[in-house]
């Protein structure tokens, strides 16, 4: 049997890039949202200007976060945890640091193409036709240094975080494919500009490939490689095994066969047929199964060692991300039980999920991550627990005023919408329903504010954490270091 590679065998260059990548995006992505939030309270604040109009910050915002910040946290999980797992050293280098310069261009270009009003209009896919090509050979650079590892690996059994980070890759490749489908108009007609193109599907069947892709982009970006990021640090941080493998993997299948098909509560009570609506209720609201079995799993994880959330900030980041991923995850079905959704669709209820999830979940689970690896890739100590700690509560106190919000702003906008007169003529103008949001919107700001300094919080710790590395240089390291440090 061959030996087991020590702590310093690996090569943590690209996830060390990835790191940083996810620093700057998060923080760039987080403050465009920011932005859109006191826009909506203060509209005078675009200056009318079109680059910062509502209409391309959002995408610009989305895209930052989602793909930005979450892809480049999941990479860096996947270029650090592939090599502990598998019990190899990093193959493909040159690959997997071209991966990392191409990813990094592809956002700057994207993010110019969208302010520049560049966009396919399909909801998180707004890149144009020839950004998506750059963005396939992208991928599969990831895809060939994955499956180089699995090739190269020197541990028999794959641990269940890779098989998430594989289901990640396969779908979104899969849906990303087809939902990109488009004719660039120009080279075809010979009119309009070069980068603009039409979807190949029209009507009704666009809006489903859509929201095939959409709701999905959701599960294999902001779910998926989430739970296997959870799925190894959670464990790493309690230092005991998770609590149930075959209880993973059980989750693992439920959770991939189950949300490819949830897309179609996206489009309650639109063109597409009755049944389709009804299909994505009745697997969205199975999807609750599959979920649960996760956050059970790792919450019972840490069984025996709850104390440890006392005095530990990363496991507190990674343990209430779960949990939120809980609560996401039970709302999101019951938002798509039709009757719910009547009152809820295309209202800030819907926000207010959204960003129970990302906010929550997806950020609170790379933070932690990042937390637990920077001090091991660069063999030394978190800067300061204290500033981690105090980052915690300003977060979460960020998320629960935007997450409260939103869900009374939402109920009030879906009733509002809904009540009628004695004549059955609607009680309240559009506009009406406008000006009762604001103080929501003005709070929901707020919160976005809290969330935003924590972020910076973040950063100057992880900064402090690496810079206090290099002046280390030269001492003696140990095989493997502990996180924590006295409380600077």
């Amino acid at each position: 049997m061959a030996q087991t590679q020590s702590f310093t065998d690996y090569d943590y260059s690209v996830a060390k890039g990835f790191v940083i990548s996810a620093l700057f995006w998060g923080v760039f992505g987080m403050s465009v949202g920011l932005t859109l939030a006191f826009e909506l309270v203060f509209p005078e604040l675009n200056a009318d200007l079109p680059w910062l109009s509502f209409n391309r910050l959002r995408p610009l915002h989305t895209n930052a976060v989602i793909f930005g910040f979450t892809l480049s946290g999941v990479f860096a999980a996947w270029y650090y945890i592939s090599q502990r797992v598998l019990k190899v050293r990093m193959v493909l280098p040159a690959l997997a640091k071209t991966h990392l310069a191409l990813f990094n261009l592809l956002l700057v270009l994207g993010a110019f193409t969208l302010l520049d009003g560049q966009s396919s209009s399909k909801e998180y896919h707004e890149m144009p036709w020839w950004l998506d090509i750059v963005i396939v050979v992208m991928w599969l650079m990831w895809g060939a240094h994955m499956f180089a590892m699995l090739g190269a690996r020197r541990e028999k059994t794959l641990y269940v975080s890779i098989w998430y980070f594989m289901a990640c890759f396969l779908g979104v490749g899969m849906l990303f494919l087809f939902n990109g489908l488009a004719i660039p108009t120009w080279f075809v007609t010979n009119t309009g500009n070069w980068w603009h193109s039409v979807s190949m599907y029209a009507g009704t069947n666009d809006a489903q490939v859509q929201w095939w892709f959409g709701h999905n982009a959701v599960a294999f970006v902001l779910t998926v490689p989430i739970v296997a990021i959870s799925y190894y640090f959670i464990p790493k941080q309690a230092n005991q095994p998770i609590y149930s493998y075959r209880l993973s993997l059980w989750s693992f299948w439920g959770l991939i066969f189950v949300y490819l098909w949830a897309g179609p509560h996206h489009m309650m009570y639109s063109t597409i047929p009755d049944w389709v609506q009804t299909l994505g209720m009745v697997f969205s609201l199975v999807l609750i199964i599959p979920s649960w079995g996760s956050m059970i799993n790792l919450l019972l994880t840490m069984s025996g060692r709850w104390e440890q959330l006392k005095t530990d900030p990363i496991a507190k980041l990674l343990v209430i991300g779960s949990t939120f991923y809980g609560f996401a995850t039970l709302e999101g079905p019951v938002q798509a039980i039709k009757s719910v959704n009547a009152i809820a669709h295309f209202t800030d209820w819907i926000i207010g999920h959204v960003h129970n999830g990302a906010l929550g979940w997806v950020g609170f689970t790379i933070m932690g991550a990042i937390f637990h690896m920077v001090p091991r890739m660069y063999n030394t100590r978190l800067y300061s627990v204290r500033l981690a700690e105090n980052q915690f509560w300003i977060q979460t106190l960020g998320i629960v005023f935007y997450f409260t919000s939103m869900w009374v702003a939402g109920v009030t906008q879906g009733s509002m919408w809904r009540t009628t007169d004695q004549f059955g003529n609607l009680a309240y103008s559009f506009l009406d329903t406008v000006r009762a949001m604001v103080p929501y919107w003005s709070l929901r700001a707020v919160g976005g504010t809290l969330y935003l300094l924590g972020f910076w919080m973040f950063i100057f710790n992880i900064w402090m954490t690496i810079r206090q590395a290099r002046t280390q240089q030269g001492a003696e390291v140990p095989a493997e270091v502990p996180v924590t440090a006295k409380a600077a």
